[in-house]
C-alpha cells in the first residue's frame, strides 16, 4: 500500500511529489508526458505583475521559498536548473520611469523595486530611457528539470508511463485502486486537463494558452532578463526565449503563425540587431477566473485531492502550493482560503 498515487508531473506533481519525499511518505507517479504547460513555460519566478506594477499574489510569501527549494534539487538530481537572473524592466517613456518610481515607494514594492535607472548599455538593445531592475528574480530551466525528475522516478520504481482512465480508478472505504496499486490517497495534478476530471471538473478551470519563440541572437550578447513588449530570456550561447502570448480561444498546444507574427514584431520593437528563429514552443496554461491556484480535498470523497491551476507563475507558486496541500492531507488543515478547492463547494453542490 502507498501513502499516495501522484497523476501528473508537470510543476504541481513534481513540487508535491518532492514535498512527500522530504516527509518520508512513499508514493507512485503515473503519467503520460502531455503536460506541455510547465516544460514550456518561460520558467522566470518574478514577485511583480510588471505590466500593472502590483505585486504578485503572496509574492513576499512564495519568493522565499523558491530559490532553497529549486536548490535541493539541483543537488539531489545532479543537474543545473536554477539560474539567479535579474529582470530589467524595459522603459517606453519619462512617463513609465515616473510610474516606477512612484511603484518603488509604496510598502507592497519597495522590497521588490529598485529605485536606481539602469542606463543602457547594450547597443542591440533599443532602450533609451533605461531600465528598472525587480529584486530577487531568476529563471528555473522546467524542461531540465521535470525529464531529471521523471529519470529519478523511474530509476526509483515509482514513475507509470501511461494515459489515467478514470473508470479503472476503484474508490475504497479508506482507500484508492488502480491497476494493480492501491493508495491511501490520489492527487491529480493534471493542469489543463482538469477539465476531463469526474471529480473535480465543477471547478472553473479555463485554457490560457501561451507560445514562445526560440531565437538565436548573437550580436545581443544579453545576460539578465529583459521586460519590454515580451521577456526575453537568455538561455546561453547565444540562444533565448521570448514571449509569451495569452490566447484564450484556441486550445490546441500546436504552435501559430499568429503568434509568431506577434512575437516577431513585439521582438523588432526591442532588438537593434538580427536574429534566427530557431523554434516556436506552445503550451496551454490552466488558470481560474479568480486567477488562484486551486489546492485541497475533494468535497464528499475524502481520498481524493487536487494541486492545479499556477496559470503562468507556477515557479515561483509549486513550493508554496505543495506546503499547502501536505497541510490539508495529512495534517487536516484548511489551504489558504484564497486557494482552497472549498471556495468552489456551491458549485459543486448545484452540479
Amino acid at each position: 500500500m502507498e501513502d499516495y498515487l501522484v497523476v501528473g508531473l508537470g510543476l504541481a506533481g513534481m513540487a508535491f511529489c518532492e514535498t512527500l519525499e522530504q516527509h518520508g511518505k512513499s508514493f507512485r507517479v503515473l503519467d503520460d508526458h502531455t503536460l506541455q504547460a510547465s516544460k514550456v513555460a518561460g520558467g522566470i519566478y518574478n514577485p511583480v505583475v510588471l505590466k500593472r506594477l502590483k505585486r504578485a499574489w503572496k509574492a513576499d510569501v512564495q519568493l522565499p521559498l523558491v530559490a532553497p527549494f529549486y536548490k535541493k534539487l539541483e543537488e539531489k538530481l545532479q543537474i543545473r536548473c536554477h539560474h539567479s537572473l535579474p529582470v530589467l524592466r524595459l522603459f517606453a517613456s519619462v512617463a513609465e520611469q515616473n510610474r516606477w518610481f512612484a511603484a518603488a515607494d509604496t510598502t507592497a514594492l519597495r522590497p521588490f523595486l529598485s529605485t536606481e535607472i539602469h542606463h543602457n548599455q547594450n547597443p542591440g538593445l533599443n532602450a533609451q530611457y533605461g531600465f528598472g531592475q525587480v529584486i530577487g528574480t531568476g529563471r528555473v530551466d522546467t524542461a531540465a528539470l521535470l525529464t531529471a525528475y521523471s529519470r529519478y522516478l523511474k530509476n526509483a520504481g515509482r514513475y507509470m508511463d501511461s494515459c489515467f482512465d478514470f473508470n479503472r480508478l476503484k474508490l475504497k472505504p479508506d482507500h484508492v485502486s488502480y491497476e494493480g496499486v492501491d493508495a491511501l490517497k490520489i492527487v491529480f495534478a493534471t493542469g489543463y486537463r482538469l477539465l476531463d476530471n469526474p471529480f473535480f471538473n465543477y471547478l472553473p478551470l479555463q485554457g490560457n494558452k501561451g507560445e514562445y519563440l526560440e531565437i538565436r541572437c548573437p550580436e545581443l550578447r544579453e545576460t539578465h532578463i529583459i521586460k519590454g513588449p515580451v521577456f526575453l530570456i537568455p538561455l546561453g550561447d547565444d540562444a533565448y526565449l521570448a514571449g509569451a502570448t495569452y490566447e484564450w480561444k484556441d486550445m490546441t498546444a500546436t504552435p501559430g503563425f499568429k503568434a509568431r507574427e506577434y512575437l516577431c514584431r513585439k521582438l523588432d520593437e526591442m532588438l537593434e540587431v538580427p536574429y534566427e528563429i530557431t523554434g516556436q514552443l506552445a503550451g496551454i496554461r490552466p488558470t481560474i477566473p479568480d486567477r488562484r491556484p486551486l489546492v485541497g480535498r475533494h468535497p464528499e470523497y475524502k481520498q481524493l485531492f487536487l494541486i492545479n491551476g499556477f496559470g503562468s507563475r507556477g515557479v515561483m507558486i509549486a513550493p508554496y502550493a505543495a506546503e499547502q496541500l501536505w497541510a490539508v492531507a495529512e495534517n487536516g488543515q484548511s489551504a489558504d482560503p484564497e486557494m482552497d478547492v472549498q471556495r468552489y463547494k456551491g458549485k459543486w453542490l448545484s452540479s
